[in-house]
């Protein structure tokens, strides 16, 4: 596909999901909205965030908000108390709205990630963290990617990575340096909307971890000198998928 025909199709997805022509869906993180205190917010979505590997992500976020809304539960949020709480009150409280399913790995997950942001500065919590690096992705990237990796699991790995620097920003008040080193997060939608838009073959449905790769770096090719980073198509790239593909209206 001709590159100009090509960012036609992704400027009038994006044009739609303006005029809410996608459906009228909303992201699985839109429940947060209203409810978690501004201030905990960055906490909240990085925490549950580290949690956020092969699972449904609107059941995983309206499972945080019945936490976060219970006062028995939402201490869990708060990574200084996370991070020193007795492993078994951690287990009981994360697995009562569901927040956790897997009884010893996501509590052992949830209070690494807690004790490393803690550790990360003297606020100790994720707005500290990123201060610390100046809102730098590249430094970032250099300490949960490279660094202290084993302190983030699954928040290491490149797709839920890439996606939770894309929710700090969307939700958050964050504002990041060098923001076109976040790389389009190609999760089932994703991947479906890329060969729909012609931008690269099924294979890469697979969702393998090269496939993943193949997919960053063939929409940071084609969004080159565009105006565009990667991760601004994301979310009306995902609704048009969910949307089952609605026609594009190409002026």
């Amino acid at each position: 596909m001709e590159n100009n025909i090509f960012l036609k199709n992704v400027k009038s997805f994006i044009q739609m999901h303006s005029d809410g022509l996608l459906g009228g869906e909303i992201m699985p993180e839109d429940v947060l909205i209203g409810v978690v205190k501004e201030e905990e917010l960055m906490d909240v979505l990085t925490l549950a965030m580290a949690l956020n590997y092969q699972r449904n992500s609107y059941t995983l976020w309206e499972s945080v908000v019945k936490a976060y809304q219970n006062p028995e539960t939402n201490w869990i949020f708060n990574p200084i108390l996370a991070a020193n709480k007795n492993i078994n009150e951690l287990r009981a409280a994360l697995l009562l709205h569901r927040v956790g399913l897997q009884p010893n790995r996501h509590p052992e997950i949830w209070q690494r990630v807690a004790k490393r942001i803690v550790k990360s500065s003297e606020k100790e919590n994720v707005q500290g963290l990123i201060q610390s690096v100046q809102s730098d992705i590249a430094t970032l990237k250099g300490i949960v990617q490279e660094s202290r990796k084993s302190d983030f699991p699954y928040l290491s790995g490149p797709k839920i990575f890439n996606y939770w620097l894309y929710v700090l920003e969307r939700y958050t008040n964050v504002s990041w340096k060098s923001r076109e080193l976040i790389t389009i997060a190609p999760d089932t939608h994703i991947l479906k909307a890329t060969v729909k838009l012609g931008l690269c073959s099924e294979e890469i449905l697979n969702g393998g971890a090269d496939d993943s790769k193949t997919v960053a770096i063939a929409w940071e090719t084609a969004l080159a000198g565009s105006g565009l980073a990667p991760i601004d198509v994301h979310t009306p790239l995902w609704l048009w998928s969910r949307a089952g593909f609605p026609p594009l209206l190409v002026s």
